[in-house]
């Protein structure tokens, strides 16, 4: 058996998808993209999207519930200066997509710009091979999928009798994308996801707290084997069992030390967001106009990289055809650059980062994190939390929100610790961290030698658009953090 080139590969399961059921070929999308280009216009694509996805539910020893959906359909863009004409409709068809064309030339037109170049052939884009072109749904069948639900039900009642419930899920996605450029560049990328969740509640003495567990990525369900399961029951039920002997939380400033993996969420937010191009080039953010300028304590090394293998964050190409970069945004505390996707990237003279995307082809691409992390120091975690004269512990976080411009951010620790001369005393409930994300990374004084990602359960949102998304870092020190606590 011959097999084709990754790439190749993509495209051909791409076309096989949604041009050749359409009566559409690489011709046709040329012709739509030349009818956008009679008016002037700065960039322009299509954005062709199928997506099935399955979902399973279990409750109380029951499958609760059960989903099953198609979704297709194409996007047309039209990019005049910094204003965006955009259509998209779920009828795949010549007449549908030349419709759409004409709508976003039509509202394209009102614009004043250069004409773009229309290639007269097309371009294979560059593209990473970061995962299996594979359908995770066809992984396990329902029976398994049931089975697989069960057994982490039973897992997690047998792992301590105060277990009084148990609510578990499995999803899994196959997206098969194809993005056809005003330049010639024409890319597809063929996109698995899968995760599994799960929530216990534990009880005693009349008190009731939860704990939950779970992760996924880019492959087949047939990933969660019994260490995998074993893994996030653990780590559920130790949480609420935690949570059972939780007392009301200080206020206050104080040192708060930031525990590895999952809590990266509060870099996500409190700084992330802020270093995505449109808000720099707009001058929104707090990092707007720094770049070469120490923004971090010494040490702090911040990347979103969309390269790791097999991530939940990961593209092999962004939603624009851009292959997925490591970009490295502070380097030992100095800002070296933001995520762009294509347009604010052509705007503030800068190249495209592989950071243009879109929840759907409903929606407009921007610029917006994959796998964002901290890299590591060279302290342990227990030489970190030693170094506590008082002061809290947070090992995992709940929601949290984000004011872009001035930085400032609230997060509610969903598990955290009270400690005291270097030693964890008891765990606390109702810890919030506020603070300013800028300021924030100007007072790390110790980061940790144990730099770990998340299990695979990030969602992004932004303007109304979600995506998967991974976060990371090492156990952190951060003095003069506020707590708000109910003590």
């Amino acid at each position: 058996m011959i097999s084709r080139e990754p790439t190749l590969e993509r495209l051909a399961v791409a076309k096989t998808l949604l041009l050749d059921p359409f009566g559409l070929d690489e011709a046709k999308i040329a012709h739509a993209l030349r009818v956008i280009g009679e008016h002037r216009i700065d960039d322009a694509d299509l954005y062709f999207q199928y997506t099935r996805s399955e979902g399973w539910s279990l409750e109380e020893g029951i499958v609760k519930s059960g989903s099953f959906g198609i979704d297709q359909g194409v996007g047309v863009r039209a990019v005049v200066g910094e204003k965006t004409a955009f259509a998209y409709s779920d009828d795949i068809s010549e007449g549908a997509l030349l419709d759409a064309a004409r709508t976003v030339r039509s509202i394209a037109a009102a614009g004043q710009s250069r004409r773009v170049k229309l290639a007269g052939s097309p371009r294979m884009a560059r593209s990473r091979v970061l995962y299996a072109p594979m359908d995770p749904i066809a992984t396990l069948d329902s029976t398994a999928k049931v089975a697989l639900l069960e057994k982490v039900e039973k897992l997690a009642r047998a792992r301590d009798p105060r277990v009084a419930q148990v609510m578990a899920g499995v999803a899994a996605e196959y997206d098969v994308v194809l993005v056809a450029r005003a330049d010639g560049t024409i890319a597809a990328d063929v996109r698995p996801l899968v995760r599994l969740s799960l929530t216990v509640i534990a009880e005693q003495g009349g008190r009731r707290e939860t704990g939950s567990g779970g992760g996924g990525g880019r492959f087949g369900l047939d990933y969660f084997q019994d260490d995998v399961i074993a893994r996030y029951v653990d780590q559920a039920v130790n949480a609420a069992l935690t949570n059972l002997e939780s007392r009301p939380a200080p206020a206050g400033e104080m040192t708060v030390v930031l525990g590895p993996g999952w809590p990266g969420i509060l870099l996500h937010e409190a700084i992330g967001h802020g270093l995505e191009g449109d808000f720099n080039r707009k001058g929104s953010s707090a990092f707007s106009g720094k770049v070469g300028r120490r923004v971090a304590a010494r040490g702090v090394t911040v990347l979103d990289d969309g390269t790791l293998p097999d991530r939940r964050g990961s593209l092999n190409v962004d939603d624009e055809g851009n292959t997925s970069q490591r970009n490295v945004l502070i380097e030992d505390g100095i800002l070296r650059g933001y995520l762009q996707d294509s347009m604010n990237a052509r705007l503030m003279k800068v190249k495209p980062t592989g950071n243009g995307r879109r929840e759907s082809y409903a929606h407009v691409p921007m610029p917006r994190m994959t796998n964002t992390y901290m890299l590591g120091g060279d302290k342990t975690n227990a030489e970190i939390v030693a170094s506590i004269k008082k002061g809290l512990y947070a090992t995992n976080f709940g929601g949290g929100q984000v004011d872009i411009t001035s930085g400032k951010f609230v997060f509610s620790a969903s598990e955290a610790f009270w400690v005291e001369n270097g030693k964890i005393l008891y765990p606390v409930k109702g810890a919030t961290l506020i603070g300013n994300g800028p300021d924030a990374l100007t007072r790390v004084k110790m980061i940790g030698n144990d730099l770990s990602l998340d299990s695979g359960v990030g969602t992004c949102g932004k303007e109304g658009q979600s995506v998967p998304v991974g976060v990371g870092q090492p156990t952190l020190r951060i003095d003069g953090l506020t707590v708000g606590g109910t003590a």
